[in-house]
């Protein structure tokens, strides 16, 4: 931080801050989110003096006006106007996290008396009136009182509050028992569309003296020739102004220069065209009208492709690109083109998406922007002809092909690296939403297993919820590494829509809760599971397996082939055919009890042994198997995984001990054509194994996934929608991917030295592998070619 950001605007008496860290200072500690200040003449006898700049600033603590000295890097400027605001909220934490979200305080800054609002008052929202803005401590030493908000209660809000008083002083008359003080945080200033906030005069953005504000009609010259624009945004930087201003040019490029406060020069509305765009447009009565419309309908000038919610990508100065999704389409003040308001993808914005001090749309500081509709491209990354949907006929009443969705390879070893890992990257979390973001990540960012259901016409297909989970997820993953949690919203608002269940948008569910409806109910794949039941011979179908068995005391750190092994021979299910994806969960009893302590991952599963009808391979000889033996898989003497299958000869050797004569092995089936192919015998028998491409793991009710990303043991990434999270209650979720090579050292220990490894002593994040897996999910390649 330089010395001269934390000098205040001219004319102010004091220099206020706040901490954006916590620190000690002799016994005391003051936590982030406390504030200070000092004088003007104090702040320049020490950075402007002819010594060298300090790196401590004595000030005086708001709090307790106690008196510290606080290194300048944790020190963040605080104007005036904002810190009495800032002063109203008695939690620290919330009141640093306020200051750097800005946009509710913001919001505080522009309001005025007379304006609508919504006001939390025990943990409800009601309607109300703001009637005053100001201090309500009369007569208090404290060098900077806080500023509250007088609200008068209207609606169902009526008879909650007092009347307008505060400590025997009267600061707005209202109804008895509605009127309310409260800080900036419990005030909701979003405007709506009918009331007056529109129309309300904007207080300037900047300290007066700035003579630029934003929306302004500008010139300025680029290389000795007059330029006119719009001013986008008006910053400092140390003690200079400057402005980032669009210009009104021709073509489909929005052209943002940084100029200089001292070099631009404040044009008239009527300047800003040239006379023939004056005689043709704003003149005409049609016109004037369609500069008053907002309501964001299409018109003559616009990219007609294009509406709200549309992705676009918009190129900046120096050829830049950004994209992101138009949040609002109208006119605004002083501008005669129809405008966009986007939200970009980086915070590469220059608003929130205020205008003049009216928000037209919300998303994060330095992340909207307004641009001319024509300036907005489709992204061609996402394009997907949405036409294809309202219509598939042509004029002459025969079917159209849509053009097919563009799609987007999954992500593979370096590849994979590149795009994925990182902050805010993966999927991002929203209002419990883990449960889908890590199944989401998991079956699509490196492998294209269940590709199928992005572009296969299924006969239950709900084509939106497909195109939503294709070009609103699954492309923004693979392209760019990130999904907004807007994005699953979406999704999850359909699956609400689609499934009739009402909890999908803010419930704790699971993924197979997730899997189960979005496969069956709304896309109507086929099921990936056809199993049958040796006693009852019907078909089962599913989606996802639960392994049921009982707690045995011989398996103490288990893998997953004996796990799905047992399972498979207690219930006596048998796999009618090669599954492309194989979903399994493993056995607990809810989230908190888990069966085993460890589980080790088998890299492969052999499930040639779980196929019906399929030829096995004898245990003892390999040679091809006629009888299979439950009661000897029990057996300790034969080895730890492998169902137990026998040719004749083993067969009766095997049963020949005494221990064993009680058995009773049942017959298996062996294909005609495969004694066909070698009819002297002694043929090996194919093993069909599916490979593992990721883990979900659950911890307290938080799920997390491990994905593989290459061939090696070591290419593993670790991804949590929810990883650490900007701001609080109005923050976001910031969600990372990071590399994790430490699995392998673990799945090449043997058995015996991994049971005993503690969890707490794993290295990285390898202890969340091996001890809260959840969900392990298996492909076959070549079967996915066929499904």
């Amino acid at each position: 931080m330089t010395m001269t950001s934390l000098l205040p605007s001219a004319g102010e008496g004091n220099c206020y801050y706040i901490l954006t860290e916590g620190c000690a200072y002799g016994s005391k500690y003051f936590q982030a989110g406390n504030m200070c200040f000092c004088s003007e003449r104090s702040y320049l006898r020490n950075f402007f003096d002819d010594r060298p700049p300090a790196c401590f600033l004595k000030v005086i603590m708001l709090d307790d006006s106690s008196t510290v000295t606080i290194n300048v890097e944790i020190l963040q400027p605080v104007r005036e106007e904002m810190a009495v605001f800032l002063l109203a909220l008695s939690s620290h934490n919330e009141r640093l996290n306020y200051f750097l979200e800005r946009v509710r305080l913001e919001a505080a800054l522009r309001a005025v008396p007379g304006q609508k609002v919504m006001v939390e008052v025990n943990q409800q929202y009601f309607p109300g009136i703001i009637r005053y803005i100001g201090s309500i401590r009369q007569n208090s030493p404290a060098v900077l009182p806080p500023f509250f908000f007088g609200v008068e209660l209207q609606g169902e809000g009526e008879n909650r509050g007092s009347d307008g008083s505060y400590n025997g002083t009267e600061y707005f008359k209202c109804k008895r028992n509605c009127g309310i003080f409260l800080p900036f945080s419990r005030v909701e200033f979003t405007p709506t569309l009918d009331d007056d906030y529109g129309k309300q005069k904007p207080k300037a953005d900047m300290e007066e003296g700035v003579p630029v504000k934003v929306g302004d009609a500008v010139s300025f010259y680029v290389d000795e020739v007059l330029t006119k624009g719009i001013a986008m945004a008006v910053y400092r930087e140390g003690t200079q102004w400057f402005v980032k201003v669009c210009p009104e040019e021709e073509g489909t490029t929005d052209i943002f220069r940084e100029i200089p406060m001292d070099s631009v020069v404040k044009e008239s509305l009527q300047s800003l065209f040239s006379p023939f765009e004056s005689d043709m447009g704003l003149g005409h009565p049609n016109q004037m009208k369609r500069e008053r419309n907002e309501s964001g309908e299409e018109c003559e000038g616009g990219n007609s492709t294009l509406e709200v919610n549309s992705m676009v990508q918009i190129t900046l100065d120096k050829g830049n690109q950004v994209s992101g999704i138009i949040r609002w389409l109208g006119y605004l003040p002083q501008i005669k083109h129809k405008m966009a308001g986007v939200e970009l993808d980086e915070d590469k914005g220059v608003t929130a998406g205020e205008w003049l001090g009216k928000y037209y749309f919300h998303c994060a500081p330095k992340r909207g922007l307004f641009v001319k509709l024509q300036s907005c491209q489709p992204d061609v990354r996402f394009q997907c002809s949405r036409s294809s949907d309202l219509s598939l006929l042509d004029y002459r009443g025969q079917e159209v092909l849509p053009k097919a969705p563009e799609s987007f390879p999954p992500l593979r070893n370096e590849a994979a690296v590149r795009v994925l890992r990182g902050r805010m990257k993966g999927i991002q979390g929203h209002c419990n939403s883990c449960y889908m973001d890590t199944a989401l990540f998991s079956l699509f960012s490196c492998t294209s297993v269940l590709d199928s259901m992005l572009f296969k016409p299924f006969p239950l297909c709900d084509r939106n919820v497909q195109s939503i989970l294709r070009d609103e997820i699954v492309n923004p993953l693979r392209k760019t590494g990130f999904v907004r949690a807007g994005s699953v919203m979406h999704l999850r608002e359909q699956l609400t829509e689609k499934g009739q269940f009402s909890s999908f948008t803010n419930a704790e569910k699971d993924p197979e809760e997730f899997l189960n409806l979005i496969m069956q109910q709304i896309l109507g794949i086929e099921p990936l599971l056809k199993l049958q039941s040796e006693k009852r011979k019907e078909q089962q179908d599913g989606y996802c397996h639960q392994i049921i068995m009982d707690k045995r005391e011989d398996l103490v750190v288990p893998e997953v082939q004996q796990l799905v092994e047992h399972s498979f021979l207690a219930s006596e299910l048998k796999l009618m055919e090669i599954p492309s994806c194989f979903i399994i969960q493993m056995p607990r009893s809810g989230k908190k009890y888990k069966m085993f302590s460890k589980i080790i991952p088998s890299l492969e599963l052999d499930i040639t042994d779980l196929l019906l009808d399929s030829p096995r391979e004898c245990c003892v000889c390999g040679d091809v198997a006629t009888l299979e033996c439950a009661e000897c898989f029990k057996d300790k003497v034969f080895a730890a995984t492998g169902l137990k299958q026998f040719c004749s000869s083993c067969s009766r050797q095997v049963h020949s001990h005494y221990r064993r004569k009680t058995h009773k092995p049942t017959r298996l089936h062996v294909p005609e054509e495969f004694h066909s192919r070698n009819p002297r015998g002694n043929q090996q028998v194919p093993r069909e194994k599916m490979e593992l491409f990721a883990v979900l793991c659950i911890e307290t009710s938080h799920y997390v996934s491990f994905v593989k990303y290459g061939p090696e043991n070591e290419h593993w990434m670790f991804f949590d929608s929810m990883a650490d999270r900007h701001g609080d209650e109005n923050g976001f979720n910031i969600p990372t991917v990071t590399l994790c090579p430490e699995v392998a050292k673990y799945l090449a220990l043997p058995l015996a030295e991994l049971a005993e490894e503690q969890p707490r002593d794993m290295d990285g994040v390898a202890k969340r592998l091996f001890c809260d897996a959840y969900m392990y999910m298996y492909q076959s390649k070549k079967m996915a070619l066929y499904k």
